[in-house]
């Protein structure tokens, strides 16, 4: 099939979304649509909600754009705040997580280069895609992933998090 021809755009409120309110995904470009060059996710977080375990990933790095909120991130156990207009850069092998260290909704721009994790985002949004120690190490490691719920736990007792 022939690329087409011209801009093309993904209009606000476009583009598949998955999850439930506090942690919604909307897949604006997929790793399929770029010839796996890249992902561009929009998450959009309730307050005080963490986005995943610390984890790190061996194929990907992932650039987080801030549209709105506050931004928390632990990258190889230095914890920094985003606000709207920062971009904040996740090397790929560094363990990381992000949250929402606002009382109102975050929303960021998750660029993920190459793409290819966000099918997980994807599969962890499915019915029964629910996950939990014993069950997210094996689903990470098909995506060149590691996770560390022991690194976890005090960061969401530290901020109240929920997870």
């Amino acid at each position: 099939m022939a690329a087409p021809v011209g801009p093309q755009v993904v209009r606000a409120g476009e583009g598949d979304v998955t999850g439930e309110p506090g942690l919604l995904d909307r897949f604006l470009i997929e790793s399929a649509g770029s010839g796996g060059r890249l992902a561009l996710v929009e998450h959009v977080l309730g307050p005080k909600v963490l986005a995943a375990p610390v984890h790190r990933h061996s194929r990907e790095d992932e650039y987080t754009f801030v549209l709105s909120g506050t931004l928390g991130v632990v990258e190889e156990g230095v914890e920094i705040t985003a606000s709207s207009g920062d971009l904040v850069v996740k090397p790929r092998g560094r363990w990381h997580t992000f949250w929402n260290a606002g009382d109102d909704e975050l929303r960021v721009l998750e660029i993920i280069v190459p793409g290819g994790i966000e099918a997980m985002f994807r599969r962890l949004a499915e019915p029964g895609g629910e996950y939990s120690p014993e069950t997210l190490p094996a689903l990470a490691a098909e995506y060149g992933g590691e996770v560390d719920f022991e690194a976890t736990m005090p960061l969401v007792e530290r901020h109240g998090l929920v997870f």
